[in-house]
């Protein structure tokens, strides 16, 4: 008898703990589980890439929640927000006290206070002595007109800063971000394939190492140039809308699906993950650190 008691509260114990661990799991969210078996290391960094913007109030909780939950199962070093509205952007806004993303620095893009045309550097120190740049383009300059041979004077500052900060810089990871996509959709024999938009800004990504360009996802949501990794964020994707993979192939979205971007640093490679609204990963992606060589 005295066995058989031991026997099933071992059999409750047992049981008990496996609902503990399934309510943790559905409380910080399904990327906990997938990205601990995914080969992490301890030294490896975590970061949150968003898409800002306005989205309703409830949307907004709901995302920021679940960007929380994982900040604290991860321990979150930083966020970026891919955003037009810079330091006033709405999802910055309402973080509340109580969240964990609040002590965490928010890195923005456009309208940056930093200095005159929008652009900065952020240097975060990785284990082992190691260094990530953050270079924030305000990529607005870039949409203007321009002749061709007669470049404006939006543009020749960006590049020039660019330029001049990446020759000042010898970190092992360098990562541009910028609110507008670089990358386009070429349509050919019913399939999409990547096309650079501005081919001197990619030349000085490529010179100069630039391991990742972070966007706001146009039709693709990864493509790789030249061991340059162009990769968007989706934010809210509208129905009907072409996601392409970087790889010819393309598929239609008919629903509406918010999420974020949840990024694995390592010394080796970054590992990306699109997380939904629902805590669900639909997609991941893996870039190669590289050696840097100028041109």
């Amino acid at each position: 008898m005295e066995r058989s008691t031991t026997s099933w509260l071992r059999t409750l114990g047992i049981q008990l703990s496996l609902c503990f661990a399934l309510y943790i799991v559905l409380n910080l969210g399904q990327p906990q589980k997938l990205v601990y078996n995914d080969n992490g290391s301890p030294f490896d960094l975590y970061f949150i890439s968003v898409r800002g913007g306005f989205r309703s109030l409830q949307e907004q909780t709901h995302l920021l929640k679940l960007m929380g939950n994982v900040a604290k199962a991860y321990d979150l070093k930083f966020v970026v927000n891919i955003s037009e509205l810079g330091e006033d952007d709405p999802l910055m806004q309402n973080v509340t006290r109580l969240s964990p993303l609040l002590n965490v620095p928010w890195y923005t893009t456009g309208g940056s206070k930093h200095d005159g045309f929008g652009c900065f550097l952020h240097q975060v120190k990785l284990p082992r002595g190691r260094m990530l740049d953050i270079l924030s383009l305000n990529t607005t300059s870039l949409q203007d007109t321009v002749v061709v041979g007669s470049p404006s004077g939006k543009r020749g500052n960006l590049s020039n800063w660019l330029t001049r900060t990446l020759k000042a810089t010898t970190s092992d990871w360098r990562m541009v971000v910028g609110f507008h996509p670089l990358v386009a959709c070429k349509e050919n024999e019913e399939e999409f394939t990547a096309k650079l938009i501005d081919e001197p800004l990619h030349h000085i990504f490529v010179k100069f190492g630039v391991n990742v360009y972070l966007s706001q996802q146009g039709c693709f949501s990864y493509a790789l140039q030249d061991n340059v990794a162009y990769i968007g964020n989706p934010g809210l994707i509208k129905e009907n809308s072409c996601l392409g993979s970087g790889n010819g192939r393309y598929r239609i979205r008919t629903e509406m699906t918010d999420g974020f971007l949840l990024h694995r640093l390592g010394s080796l490679e970054m590992v990306t993950y699109f997380v939904t609204s629902a805590g669900e990963i639909v997609n991941k992606i893996v870039v190669q650190q590289r050696g840097r060589q100028v041109m």
